[in-house]
């Protein structure tokens, strides 16, 4: 399994409205075009987390694939007013992920 973790701004207002345009996604067949097997979102003082897990870690491969699909191009622009790069220097997603540098689980 891969898991990658997005960090950017958001209002913590916006939280219900993007949860929808997320849940609007999910209910589609992407999640399974992505590889993605589990999604959440977290916010904490005007900061946006966006956790995904993929099935494999080629879960970025499959991303990268699926960004010329309509539904991607649709949820990233509808997410736009909402959610702004962390980093003014943003120009892909991979520039929003944060880098693991630790990681345990049960065996």
């Amino acid at each position: 399994m891969f898991s990658s973790l997005i960090v950017a701004k958001m209002d913590p207002a916006s939280a219900a409205r993007v949860a929808t345009i997320f849940a609007d996604f999910d209910s589609t067949d992407m999640p399974r075009v992505m590889g993605t097997r589990r999604r959440e979102l977290f916010t904490y003082q005007g900061l946006y987390f966006h956790l995904q897990d993929f099935e494999s870690d080629h879960g970025t491969d499959r991303i990268e694939a699926a960004k010329r699909d309509e539904r991607f191009v649709r949820i990233s622009a509808d997410l736009r007013p909402y959610i702004t790069a962390y980093d003014q220097n943003w120009r892909t997603p991979a520039d929003a992920m944060a880098t693991r540098f630790y990681h345990w689980s049960a065996s």
